[in-house]
């Protein structure tokens, strides 16, 4: 990797929309360099050797915490897994406590998920650890973004000029807001579709967004496709009629796809609504790079580790 004097030592990561774009390029290849670690057969760097790191998560998380988790200890930390279930915040702590607490302890870093937009940057003010943000309510999942842009790049060869389409609930997904930071950053077109209802005003009024009434005008020549997990658990209803007229009328299948180029990536956070914003034959076909997403996320959050604690330093 060529030297650069950017340097994310010390820096939270709370989202994307602080990022410039040699920030982003310095974390993804970091994460180059990540990535061959975990396809060695033992899989441990001393890089964050004497480091602890903390997973605070008060919302349900398989792939996120699992990978910071991994993340940590691939390069030699010691991690411990806080949820929301299973610790003293059952018995009515306040988050400001929480994070007292465990800064006491001498951690060197917080990995945290809340349903609060704001959490993470509230943590940043009250404790000393360096903060990074494994989602806040609909506002940012910036670990997420970054894999999107990593796996985008490992396939394509670039980024800038990149067409990609983002389908489905914007209105609640933190992901696509990093996501559609991140991509504008480094050059992409954003393409968005999706039910009004599910659409955020702010896509109206930012540039460099075109937002389609149609999701077939969005998906045409495509060179990427995010699509978008319907959030139930965060809608009171009556945002669109069925899951079933969903799927008829927004959801990606093999037809809609054939609208986007041949070589045309398709991605989703998970976890996926199989038959509802994508049918099963799209999400495990040839052009998928959903599972791959999963192991570019260790990879980003090494990279994120080794930068904000020791600055890009490898022993």
């Amino acid at each position: 990797m060529g030297k650069t004097n950017v340097s994310l030592r010390g820096k939270n990561i709370l989202g994307l929309a602080d990022f410039t774009a040699e920030e982003i390029r310095l974390v993804l290849e970091t994460a180059k360099e990540m990535k061959n670690i975990i396809h060695r057969d033992i899989k441990k760097v001393p890089t964050l050797r004497g480091k602890s790191i903390v997973t605070l998560f008060y919302e349900p998380s398989t792939r996120t915490r699992t990978s910071f988790e991994l993340a940590g200890k691939y390069l030699g930390a010691d991690v411990v897994n806080i949820t929301a279930g299973s610790s003293s915040i059952v018995k009515g702590e306040s988050l400001r406590d929480t994070l007292y607490t465990i800064e006491a302890m001498g951690v060197d870093a917080i990995v945290m998920r809340h349903k609060a937009e704001g959490a993470a940057e509230y943590a940043s003010r009250v404790v000393s650890p360096v903060i990074l943000n494994a989602g806040d309510g609909a506002h940012a999942h910036p670990s997420q973004g970054l894999l999107n842009l990593f796996t985008i790049e490992q396939h394509k060869g670039h980024l800038a000029g990149l067409k990609v389409a983002i389908l489905g609930d914007v209105l609640h997904s933190r992901v696509a807001r990093s996501d559609i930071y991140a991509m504008r950053t480094m050059g992409m077109e954003v393409h968005i579709a999706g039910p009004k209802t599910l659409l955020p005003r702010f896509l109206y009024e930012e540039p460099g967004i075109v937002v389609h009434e149609r999701i077939e005008d969005a998906i045409k020549d495509a060179d990427v496709i995010e699509v978008l997990r319907i959030q139930l658990e965060r809608m009171k209803g009556g945002l669109f009629p069925t899951t079933r007229e969903y799927a008829r009328i927004f959801g990606l299948n093999n037809e809609r796809l054939a609208l986007a180029k041949d070589d045309v990536l398709v991605l989703h956070p998970g976890p996926m609504n199989k038959g509802w914003e994508i049918s099963p034959f799209v999400a495990y076909g040839d052009n998928s790079a959903i599972q791959e997403e999963v192991q570019n996320g260790v990879a980003i959050r090494m990279a994120l580790f080794t930068l904000t604690l020791t600055g890009g330093k490898q022993e």
